[in-house]
């Protein structure tokens, strides 16, 4: 899937919140900026210089994307703030720096009678972090380095989360801490759930993956064979073994809910259910409020993770996609992320899991 930064805030977030590619790609580039509060800046000009375009270029951008470049790092010294910053590095600074300062803005700036203590006059200077100089590096279209940056950009995504995980991420999502408690109770939760199908549902064999379907179409709007085809899944996979945790928390919630109220009106019917009455059951069951944020949430975190670090769009659930944040890269690939085996390893009890899982 080829990614164009210049026209997708959410993969330009992406990047931004991936801490770990954000290290290497500095690291790559070597910036030099002004260090201020353990923090390098860089003013207009320094930004301009970088990327060889003319400082209007870069006012015209700001413009255009002030709230997402102060999201990353884009600030506006004023007051005690900007005394300092020029105290520290006025010596440094041009008159090219002065980004909102009280200069005529209708003189053309080559004809501005300025000299070489101008900064003293500015009276607010617009500063860069290191994330907003690659955010404005994301959105710059007509310049060569610019663009430049951007596949080194894209290049060192890549690379991290190769190298984090080794190649695959048909399983990132078993590297959350959380799945390991997630998918150990799972198989309690569905035997509630097929033995609730098997006691109180008139229906043949077929009943278990037809209301398993039923379950994942209310949930995240795929059906099993939708899922499996859309990672690429072997028929040997385990779809559940590939989910993110929140997810599986919510089908297991939704199986033994509805495999309770299967139990209740089959009680109230003195008979077993018919597959209609099955099915008006879960939908009902569904459209109760209290499922509203659940599923929403679940559906978010399936979209944007999927897109953001299986490089996969659900198709019916693109409106779902959105940036992932630190905390997700740190969770899937940063240092509280381990591999499945390495925190088996740590909780021995739980072996029973990898022997089901090892062969996937």
């Amino acid at each position: 899937m080829t990614r164009d930064l210049t026209q997708s805030a959410i993969d330009r977030q992406n990047i931004l919140n991936n801490t770990q590619a954000i290290e290497i790609i500095s690291s790559k580039l070597g910036l030099n900026g002004l260090l201020y509060n353990d923090e390098y800046k860089f003013t207009t000009k320094m930004v301009a210089d970088i990327y060889d375009v003319d400082v209007r270029t870069i006012k015209r951008y700001v413009e255009n994307f002030e709230e997402e470049l102060g999201h990353n790092g884009y600030v506006i010294l004023k007051g005690a703030k900007l005394k300092e910053f020029k105290e520290l590095f006025g010596h440094l600074m041009s008159a090219n720096d002065d980004d909102v300062s009280q200069r005529d803005t209708d003189v053309p700036l080559s004809k501005q009678n300025i000299d070489n203590q101008s900064y003293k006059k500015i009276k607010a200077l617009a500063v860069f972090n290191f994330r907003a100089v690659l955010n404005l590096g994301m959105l710059l279209a007509e310049s060569e380095k610019a663009k430049q940056v951007r596949s080194l950009m894209l290049d060192v995504v890549i690379d991290t989360i190769n190298k984090r995980i080794g190649g695959s991420t048909k399983y990132i999502n078993q590297r959350d801490e959380e799945f390991l408690i997630a998918i150990t109770r799972e198989p309690e939760y569905r035997k509630e759930f097929t033995n609730a199908l098997n006691l109180y549902l008139d229906m043949g064999p077929m009943k278990y993956s037809i209301y398993t379907d039923a379950i994942y179409n209310t949930i995240f709007i795929e059906n099993a064979k939708e899922y499996k085809a859309i990672l690429k899944l072997e028929a040997k996979d385990n779809l559940r073994d590939t989910m993110y945790a929140e997810v599986l928390k919510l089908i297991a919630q939704f199986e033994i809910g509805i495999a309770d109220e299967m139990q209740e009106k089959s009680t109230e019917l003195g008979r077993k259910l018919k597959p209609s009455e099955l099915n008006l059951l879960i939908d009902n069951f569904a459209k109760k409020r209290f499922w509203i944020p659940q599923i929403e949430d679940a559906r978010a975190k399936m979209a944007s993770r999927d897109y953001g670090l299986r490089n996969i769009i659900h198709q019916r659930l693109q409106n779902y996609i959105g940036a992932l944040s630190k905390e997700d890269y740190n969770r899937f690939l940063g240092e509280r992320s381990k591999d499945l085996i390495d925190r088996l390893l740590e909780n021995p009890e739980l072996i029973d899991v990898f022997k089901r899982l090892k062969d996937r």
